[in-house]
């Protein structure tokens, strides 16, 4: 076998993992932030200023932020249940140094300083949650669209052939619900009057970037004769066709029904194209091709995979979009927050709910063809990580009340004191206080460049793939070649947002 022909069966005729497995890697990102933020506000307790130099505040966020992820998907995988239960403990070890020192200070009881919290407003105009979620969606899939190609990333975290649940297939999904949480139709001012096509204009002019990128993609890997799984999407299409086409019609679908009503275009959407899977020969020929074995003549048969499960995606789309709706209902207090995270909990409980059933009585999990226990799969886990982001802001805005001034970069900032705040050693977060700790904040930059992050990451993957003999290397070459390759791209982010340039001309 080619070079090439070992690298594709080496991702190929996968059957992923289980739904536990993936759910205890979401909660190490949550983890991951809250360490840092705790860490950072230990050394205020400790120094009585932030971190200042530039250095430092990219080298810790790389270390706690990123690398221990590059750890639990290659070497540590087979302790992937340890390392939450080793993080949480770490996290509560810091949590409790910061709060015994701040109790010896201030002399208030617990109770009370959980009551004054729960008073605590918040700056409604921002939802950090939101911004990481995306952030780590683009971190998780740059690690893992290079490391897949090494031996130790195991088998099970990569696509499924056919069915099954790897995290690789979740990322694919998570991509297109991040993306709606920000869209233009989320994004538009309850009362603001426009012509009801509007938005359908801007979408269009604003994905030709994704159409150019996915044409670029396409001569690159057919010139090169790079490596691909071609069940994924088919001969032609790839990833950018997907979210271009699917920003599109979420737009059409959105201009025609109330966007309110998102939720309910979704279901219809998944619902139907399910019955269509199930009741014809819809998913037979999805699978098997025109002659059932296979076949790829003609472009409709091609490129079968990317066309029809543009169907599941759109629903996970506009199901999004009404996520992002309800998200930026004003909350101003903690209290309301915390009122969310339990309709986050009520949400993810009957989405897995209806995944059971869906399982039970249709079919399983199938990326490939994105049926209906895929979108609630898809749905259920980002809203799981969506409310472990929630919770960790919340527990960090908590710890930032307890030590008076401190802050973390990308959390949520407390716009009004309860109400004896400021007699127990509580205060508002200082205005400047923000913007300055952002430029400090590996999240904010990824966060403004993330097509560019996106982009940069595929093409360092292809040229590492080039270069290196992957599938052949040893552990210690293959985690050197990981940590280069993201701190390279993270640092080509720090640099852009340190000088304040954003790569976004459309």
């Amino acid at each position: 076998m080619s070079q090439k022909q070992l690298k594709e069966a080496f991702i190929s005729n996968l059957n992923g993992t289980s739904l536990l497995e993936i759910s205890a890697g979401l909660s190490l990102p949550p983890l991951c932030l809250l360490c840092r933020g705790l860490l950072l506000i230990l050394y205020y307790l400790h120094h009585g200023k932030p971190v200042s130099s530039r250095k430092h505040s990219l080298l810790l966020d790389f270390l706690v932020l990123v690398s221990p992820l590059l750890f639990s998907c290659t070497v540590l995988s087979p302790i992937i249940f340890f390392i939450p239960v080793i993080l949480a403990a770490f996290c509560a070890g810091i949590f409790s140094k910061i709060y015994g020192q701040t109790k010896r200070e201030a002399r208030v009881p617990f109770g009370q300083i959980v009551q004054e919290f729960q008073k605590a407003c918040l700056d409604p105009e921002c939802i950090p949650a939101i911004t990481v979620f995306r952030v780590y969606v683009n971190v998780l899939t740059s690690i893992s669209i290079l490391a897949v190609d090494f031996p130790q990333y195991p088998r099970r975290y990569a696509k499924a052939e056919t069915y099954g649940t790897g995290a690789m297939d979740l990322g694919v999904g998570a991509f297109i619900f991040g993306n709606a949480l920000v869209c233009p139709e989320v994004r538009q001012k309850p009362h603001t009057a426009q012509p009801r096509f509007s938005s359908l204009a801007r979408q269009v002019f604003s994905v030709w970037p994704l159409i150019s990128l996915g044409v670029g993609r396409l001569l690159s890997v057919k010139s090169i004769e790079y490596h691909e799984h071609t069940s994924e999407y088919g001969v032609h299409w790839n990833f950018f066709f997907t979210l271009a086409l699917v920003r599109l019609a979420a737009s059409l679908l959105l201009a025609i029904f109330p966007r309110q009503k998102a939720w309910l275009v979704a279901l219809a959407v998944a619902v139907l194209y399910q019955l269509l899977l199930s009741t014809t020969s819809l998913k037979v020929f999805i699978l098997h091709g025109s002659d059932g074995r296979g076949s790829r003549l003609g472009f409709l048969d091609a490129n079968r995979e990317g066309l029809f499960s543009l169907f599941g995606y759109l629903a996970i789309y506009l199901a999004s979009v009404q996520v992002g709706l309800w998200l930026l209902q004003r909350r101003s207090s903690v209290r309301g927050w915390l009122e969310a995270l339990g309709g986050l909990a009520l949400a993810v409980l009957g989405l897995s709910v209806l995944l059971q059933l869906c399982q039970a009585c249709a079919e399983p999990v199938s990326r490939r063809v994105a049926n209906l226990p895929f979108c609630a799969w898809v749905l259920a886990h980002c809203l799981l990580l969506l409310g472990f982001f929630v919770l960790t802001d919340l527990t960090l805005v908590f710890t930032k009340l307890l030590v008076k001034g401190s802050s973390v970069p990308c959390c949520w900032k407390v716009v009004q004191p309860p109400g004896s705040g400021k007699k127990h050693g509580m205060e508002v977060e200082p205005v400047g206080r923000q913007d300055e700790l952002s430029q400090l904040c590996l999240i904010s930059a990824i966060n403004k460049n993330q097509l560019l992050f996106f982009l940069l990451a595929n093409v360092m993957t292809g040229a590492v793939n080039i270069l290196i003999d992957t599938i052949h290397s040893k552990a210690a070459f293959t985690l050197c070649i990981l940590h280069l390759y993201m701190f390279f791209n993270c640092l080509i982010m720090y640099i852009l947002h340190a000088r304040n340039i954003v790569l976004k001309f459309w």
